[in-house]
């Protein structure tokens, strides 16, 4: 959500800072406004690119209210990036100018550890977030890689296998379209008995279960011990033990959602069952590119609505109040390097 100044005096070129330009919170409320501020000038192994969209999503709704007592104000947010590359650095090799480039949720790590020498740059623990501000993702960029790092790590990925997926927002409608393309059977679970259309019409979901009404309970327990594994996308407060039950013997419940609370873990249906609870976040470079190639191959896109960057505030509510579909993301002319 920052755009670069392109004034060109040659002592302006000298300078190691360039101006930019984005929508900032200077505190806890949240509130987005206009602000000025600078980024240092493009490095031999960066690029540049001109900003086309930004996604918006619950991380940054945390982050601009400090739910979790870690950011530092002014925060410019956004971690979902689609944008044309306008300047490369000279020891770059896979950009040229002109090129759609993606930004997710980091920008850097330390290349030498052991997790960054296994591709798992995003476990590295000098990893550099995009913004949070530590140290130093169009909607596949998070959304997708969020989704497809767990269910190849956890070998939720079989066309025999029966996967469970908690909610259908950002994230989850992703994981049913991914499942979907490997031939998975796929069950979405949901608090909302208004996405049962969409998820079996539009998103080809094979079954449709709801977790807050009475009149469910029986179907819910039909299809206890059905499930393989379960990718539990919902960022809000909720019981596990309902999901676990739902598991097989062996089966897998893997949380990516990040409620504030954290949830009460039922440990004797997870003795019985020999269950795992687990959790991921994003992947390393070389498995979110395999991500963009398998989405690719497939033809799977986010389903996202767009908006303008003065409506950033207002879609923020809506995103706090449950009043998105699928995800947010703004347009605006702007770049980032």
């Amino acid at each position: 959500m920052s755009k670069a100044s392109s004034s060109a005096t040659a002592e302006e070129k000298e300078e190691p800072i360039i101006k930019v330009y984005g929508w900032a919170a200077r505190d806890s409320s949240g509130i987005l406004s206009p602000f000025h501020f600078s980024r240092r000038i493009n490095g031999d192994n960066d690029i540049t690119i001109k900003i086309i969209y930004c996604g918006i999503c619950h991380t940054d709704l945390a982050l601009l209210k400090d739910e979790s007592g870690i950011t530092n104000y002014p925060i410019v947010p956004g971690h979902e990036i689609v944008g044309e590359v306008t300047k490369v650095g000279s020891s770059v090799k896979k950009f040229k100018i002109g090129d759609k480039a993606g930004v997710g949720c980091m920008v850097g790590s330390c290349g030498s550890c052991n997790n960054c020498k296994q591709d798992l740059e995003n476990y590295c623990p000098k990893m550099i977030w995009t913004y949070i501000g530590y140290n130093h993702q169009d909607g596949l960029k998070t959304f997708g890689i969020t989704i497809y790092s767990p269910m190849m790590h956890f070998g939720l990925n079989n066309p025999d296998q029966h996967l469970g997926v908690v909610g259908l927002g950002g994230l989850g409608h992703v994981a049913v379209k991914f499942a979907k393309a490997l031939g998975m059977k796929v069950t979405v679970i949901s608090s909302s008995p208004n996405k049962h259309k969409e998820a079996l019409e539009r998103l080809g979901a094979d079954h449709f279960l709801v977790t807050s009404h009475e009149d469910q309970k029986q179907l819910l327990q039909a299809a206890m011990g059905t499930m393989d594994g379960i990718l539990d996308t919902v960022s809000a407060p909720h019981p596990l033990l309902p999901l676990v039950n739902l598991l097989k013997t062996d089966g897998k419940l893997i949380l990516l959602g990040a409620p504030s609370q954290p949830p009460e873990l039922p440990h004797i249906p997870l003795m019985i069952g020999r269950k795992i609870v687990g959790g991921s976040a994003i992947g390393g470079m070389k498995e979110t590119q395999e991500m963009m190639n398998f989405a690719a191959k497939h033809q799977i896109t986010a389903d996202v609505e767009v908006i303008p960057m003065d409506y950033v505030n207002t879609a923020m509510e809506r995103l706090a109040k449950g009043d998105v579909k699928y995800s947010l993301f703004c347009t605006n002319s702007s770049s980032v390097n």
